[in-house]
Order: structure tokens, then C-alpha cells, then sequence
């Protein structure tokens, strides 16, 4: 099974369970009146229209280019994906935390939380298969660490999958603890204060999403090492000379344009020059598959074929 695949059938698992977990949590909200209960409804309801956006933003971005679009569509995921940041930011952490303060301005007694608990159980059980099925799709197209994957991945619909699902696994950790002590201690103030908690949770994990795809979205290139060893292929080809470093732009997770100035000795000919270019961009393909379009400007060549 290919990675896309497996993202693909996370994000649909992740939106079917979404969908139930949703539903059961207003339900809870409604009979006990919890505030924590009502922000993780809404927390996993705002999953459920991401996790939509971004099956969108992957089929937009694999459609073929155009004359309208003569590159392609990749970089319409990097839109999507933005749309799903400020969707966490403003609906799911600002509704959380909102109805957090105007529960502690305004508390309710809670009443029966043993559905709370029950939902809560439910929760975790298929939140934590999403966050699994997550996790497992975007580790099979990375061989560094989970921390290292998500600071360096570009792919966003992958990457969001993760942050997501562990947000929402926090999540229930939080609305639990608030729905404990908070009927423990005859306390209605600490149910609203975890809504807080969990409302702040998705600032930060939107916060982080808006960083992470800005840069993307606006032009981002490759990192050092992989210009480092772009540069040792185009030095290790017979008749370079020199070379200037190299221009790239990501359109795509696996969509890559070089653009690449080279100095070829003056001795070869049109055709010769012709030949050296393709010879290099074979070299980089085979090694950066994600090279889709290279760009190589001889600007030295001098004699005529």
C-alpha cells in the first residue's frame, strides 16, 4: 500500500470517527451540562469538516497540469491546509475556550457524569485508532524521529492527520480531568476551566499549522542537505566547471522545481552541452525522485555545435 493510500484512509477513517464521536459527545454535553464535554464536540465536529477539506485539498492537488495551471495544482493542499489552521484556531479553539470563560462566569451544576465517562471511554478507544492509523501513514514516508518528521515534512495534510488526533487524545485527557474533580469536588468551575485548557490546546496546535504551511505556501526550498548534495552531483559530472547553487521551490509534498545554473568547459559543443544537461538531470532524479521539473541554464557555453 502506497503512503498517499494510507494517508487517504486515515483521513477517512479519522472522519467517520469523528462523525460518531461528535454526535455522542452533544449528546453527553446535553444531559449533564458539561462545558468540557460541549468544547470536545465541537473540537471533534471541526476534525470531522477538516479532515473533509483536506481529502479535497489532496484530490485538487493531484489533478494534471493545464494552460491555466501549466505546473499543476499541487500547491492547492498548502491552501487547504491553511483553511484547516484557521478553522482549528477560530472554531475549534476559540468555541472551546469561550464556552470555557462563559462557563466559569456562569456556572451549572453538572449533573449525571456517568455518560460523561462513558463517552469520554468511547472516545479514547477510536481516537486513539485515528491518531494510530495517523501516525502509521505519515512514519512510512519518514526515517527520522516523530518530533523530527513533523518540524520537517512537507506535507501538510499528513502532518495535520497527527497533530489532530494527539490534540484530541489531550483533549479527553483534559475534559476527563475537569469532569472528575470538577464533580468530585462539587466544582463546576474546573469543568470550565479544562474547556479553557482544551481551547488553548488548539491555538497552539493552529498556531503551529499556520507556521509550518506559511512557508510552504509562499515558496519554501529545499533544506541544506539536500542543496549540499544537489551541488556534489552537478560538481561530480564531466565538463562542469562551476556551478551556482541552485534555485528550488516545493509545489507539492513530492513536487520539487530546481532551476540550476551550471558553467560547462568551453570546448564542448551545442550538442555536447545538450547531452551534459540531461546526463545531469538524470543523476538528480535518480537520486531526488521529487525533482519534477529541472531547470539547467548553461551559461558558459561559448562554442557552436
Amino acid at each position: 500500500m502506497s503512503a498517499s493510500n494510507s494517508s487517504k484512509i486515515s483521513l477517512y477513517g479519522g472522519i467517520a470517527t469523528n462523525v460518531a464521536i461528535a454526535l455522542s459527545k452533544f449528546v453527553a454535553a446535553y444531559f449533564t451540562g458539561s462545558s468540557a464535554m460541549l468544547s470536545e464536540g465541537i473540537h471533534s465536529l471541526v476534525d470531522t469538516g477538516n479532515g473533509g477539506l483536506l481529502l479535497y485539498g489532496t484530490a485538487q492537488s493531484q489533478l494534471p497540469p493545464s494552460p491555466e495551471y501549466p505546473f499543476g495544482r499541487s500547491k492547492e493542499l498548502y491552501f487547504w491546509s491553511l483553511i484547516v489552521a484557521v478553522l482549528v484556531f477560530s472554531i475549534g479553539g476559540g468555541m472551546s475556550f469561550y464556552e470555557g470563560i462563559k462557563h466559569i462566569l456562569d456556572p451549572e451544576p453538572m449533573e449525571d457524569a456517568k455518560w460523561n465517562y462513558i463517552v469520554l471511554g468511547f472516545s479514547v478507544v477510536f481516537e486513539g485508532i485515528a491518531a494510530y492509523l495517523s501516525i502509521k501513514a505519515f512514519m512510512e514516508t519518514h526515517t527520522d524521529g516523530l518530533l523530527k518528521a513533523l518540524r520537517t515534512s512537507k506535507d501538510p495534510a499528513a502532518f495535520a492527520q497527527v497533530l489532530e488526533n494527539s490534540a484530541a487524545l489531550v483533549g479527553l485527557v483534559l475534559a476527563g480531568l475537569g469532569v472528575f474533580f470538577g464533580h468530585l469536588l462539587n466544582n463546576p468551575y474546573l469543568d470550565g476551566a479544562a474547556s479553557v485548557a482544551i481551547g488553548l490546546l488548539l491555538m497552539g496546535v493552529a498556531v503551529f499549522l499556520v507556521y509550518r504551511t506559511k512557508g510552504l505556501l509562499v515558496g519554501q526550498g529545499v533544506d541544506a542537505e539536500t542543496l549540499a548534495s544537489l551541488e556534489a552531483i552537478a560538481r561530480a559530472q564531466p565538463h562542469v566547471e562551476t556551478i551556482r547553487s541552485p534555485l528550488t521551490m516545493y509545489l507539492g509534498p513530492t513536487d520539487v522545481v530546481l532551476a540550476f545554473d551550471v558553467d560547462f568547459t568551453d570546448a564542448l559543443t551545442a550538442d555536447q552541452v545538450e547531452q551534459a544537461i540531461s546526463a545531469l538531470q538524470q543523476q538528480i532524479r535518480a537520486k531526488h525522485p521529487e525533482m519534477k521539473r529541472i531547470f539547467v541554464e548553461a551559461t558558459a557555453l561559448k562554442a557552436s555545435a
